[in-house]
């Protein structure tokens, strides 16, 4: 494990560190902490606005190579960004899908007229994207899909048929990256392709999804009959398994460390209200904080030895208990600030959820959602440890 960070480095996290005091102040002041669990979809156009202001700056997609508008930064650097971001409390990204997951696929899989055509308006926050990938009946069985697109020859464009859930601010996105099954005759892995969608278009209905904590940044989109160009498949046709598992993969990259001061922020503020409340002096309560804490050095320095071996073009299989760790930890404490507010946590102050009642509801589908906990203890079993495979039905 590196924990080493060099000169330069250093040199980069003052840079971002001062750019970000002094920026999430005035106009920006009032976006910190916002966009957080059960608040994603929260001051959207502010934080649009100021995403704008750092792709002016320069600080968006900073992982992508210079030729590409980002920065070159290096897998250290990157954990530098997202550690002073999170730790500068500033608001959560609108962007995330586009710049961390699309833009990194396009870059590795997609056309050089691709990359031309789409890269721009991601860095700039001028699209916004999201992700077409879940439907009623394939969620952690992904490749279940049956969203189906078919090519007409007549206009040269792809016409797509069928439903997608839980589509993250599918409202407020210009574009999803969607699979289709563009082949229904051969298996079931071998017949989808990724397709890139406009999503301001007749035939798509976007329907938000309302949930317990009142927001509704989730939604089902419905494609009846909604086009497509026939270039706008990335990675070839019939070829989407191979490319969404890319997105996948870059979806596992050095964010996580920024994700994990943020939780230290949010058991931070458990901890404030536990102290405050006289129930930090309750010794079973405080050993369940404490062992959230340990935890929580635990979580971090995997994710660094993951990283190390990243750094190094190895594969890393403790990386693979990554999400089953994290969504596990990150419920229970939900579960400790219901304990820390005792009875009040039952109750509503006005029409407004309290920072812990929002941190509680959402944790609640961080074990459901980019893969079940039970589906990842059988990647693990399956491809980590090298176990037999789970009985599949015939």
């Amino acid at each position: 494990m590196d924990l080493h960070f060099t000169e330069e480095d250093e040199r980069f996290r003052a840079e971002i560190r001062g750019w970000l005091e002094t920026h999430l102040s005035g106009e920006f002041a009032h976006l910190r902490g916002r966009g957080g669990p059960g608040d994603h979809d929260g001051a959207f156009e502010d934080r649009r606005a100021w995403e704008k202001t750092m792709a002016a700056a320069g600080w968006t997609c900073i992982a992508w190579p210079k030729e590409h508008g980002g920065r070159g930064a290096t897998l250290m650097q990157q954990v530098i960004f997202h550690e002073e971001y999170a730790r500068a409390g500033a608001p959560g990204s609108i962007s995330h899908i586009g710049e961390e997951l699309l833009g990194p696929t396009i870059i590795h899989f997609g056309s050089e007229a691709q990359k031309a055509r789409f890269l721009p308006p991601i860095r700039s926050i001028d699209e916004l994207w999201c992700q077409g990938y879940s439907e009623p009946g394939a969620g952690s069985d992904l490749a279940n899909v049956q969203c189906k697109a078919e090519l007409d020859e007549a206009t040269n464009e792809w016409v797509i048929t069928g439903q997608k859930v839980w589509t993250s601010l599918a409202h407020s996105s210009e574009w999803c990256f969607a699979l289709c099954r563009t082949d229904p005759d051969v298996r079931k892995h071998k017949g989808i392709s990724y397709l890139l969608v406009p999503m301001d278009q007749p035939g798509v209905e976007i329907r938000p999804i309302r949930q317990i904590t009142g927001t509704e940044e989730f939604a089902e989109v419905f494609f009846d009959g909604a086009r497509t160009a026939a270039e706008n498949v990335v990675g070839g046709v019939n070829n989407g398994w191979k490319v969404a598992m890319g997105t996948l993969a870059f979806e596992r990259g050095a964010s996580t460390l920024g994700q994990q001061l943020a939780f230290h922020n949010e058991l931070a503020a458990v901890i404030t209200a536990a102290k405050a409340r006289g129930a930090s002096e309750e010794p079973a309560l405080r050993q369940r904080l404490a062992d959230l804490w340990i935890r929580l050095q635990i979580m971090r320095l995997n994710a660094l030895r993951t990283l190390t071996k990243m750094g190094r073009g190895e594969l890393s299989r403790e990386g693979m208990v990554t999400k089953l760790y994290w969504a596990t930890w990150h419920r229970e404490l939900g579960e400790a600030a219901m304990e820390v507010m005792g009875m009040d946590a039952e109750l509503m102050d006005g029409a407004e959820l309290t920072e812990l009642q929002r941190l509680f509801l959402w944790t609640r589908c961080d074990t459901i959602y980019a893969g079940t906990n039970q589906v990842q203890r059988n990647i693990i079993g399956e491809r980590a440890l090298g176990l037999p495979r789970e009985p599949r039905p015939i």
